[in-house]
């Protein structure tokens, strides 16, 4: 019984090593590499370039979507709205759930990483994503898969995300203008009291004024 558990284990691993797909690296534009399977399709439209490519375990999807409005955002927690923003969009399209949303760099930009799980009644199939939004262009990276395939599709998910390249001449400027972080919480909540303290003592000095005249 033994060996045949053992068999049956070397026969799986074998079968993962033929399933393999091996990826090189694709240009998406001047400023953005990623690898894929070698046969891949790339389609032209609306002015947005999409590239998809079939691994073993999952489907690759990335998005280079030019912005409809490119006017600067000023400061970090525009784009913090931005990706905020563009993530509810995403979930409303599919009615999913958002898991695991995290910020994350890549390069010297910051970008939003998630997984969106949708259950259509045939199982759950799961979404990863990586947004990355520059002032021209938004960049989407996905990796679609049953999550009856998790185990398996981690391995070739981390390999196709790593190899998620940007170019050193992106910086935060391309994403916003700002680096002004303005006042933190505590700082915040210590000038207030102040100023709650300062109005108090004025208006006991005034009762106390009125009290003696």
């Amino acid at each position: 019984m033994k060996k045949l558990i053992v068999f049956i284990g070397l026969m799986l691993l074998v079968a993962a090593g033929f399933a393999q797909v091996s990826l090189k690296p694709v240009k998406i534009d001047s400023l953005i590499t990623i690898s894929l399977p070698e046969k891949f399709e790339k389609k032209d439209t609306l002015g947005q370039s999409i590239y998809n490519a079939n691994g073993a375990y999952g489907f690759m999807t990335i998005i280079r979507a030019p912005n409809a409005n490119q006017e600067p955002l000023k400061k970090e927690n525009d784009l913090n709205k931005v990706l905020k923003d563009y993530v509810k969009g995403i979930k409303g399209q599919s009615n999913g759930d958002v898991m695991n949303l995290r910020d994350t760099t890549v390069g010297h930009l910051k970008a939003k990483t998630f997984t969106l799980e949708v259950d259509e009644g045939a199982g759950v199939q799961s979404r990863n994503f990586i947004i990355i939004y520059t002032q021209d262009v938004t960049y989407t990276i996905e990796y679609y898969f049953e999550a009856l395939r998790k185990e398996l599709a981690a391995g070739e998910y981390k390999a196709f995300a790593a190899s998620l390249k940007v170019s050193p001449e992106l910086n935060r400027t391309d994403q916003y203008l700002s680096n002004a972080k303005g006042m933190s919480a505590p700082v915040k909540i210590a000038i207030y009291a102040g100023i709650a303290i300062v109005i108090i003592g004025l208006i006991i000095l005034f009762r106390r004024k009125k009290r003696e005249d």
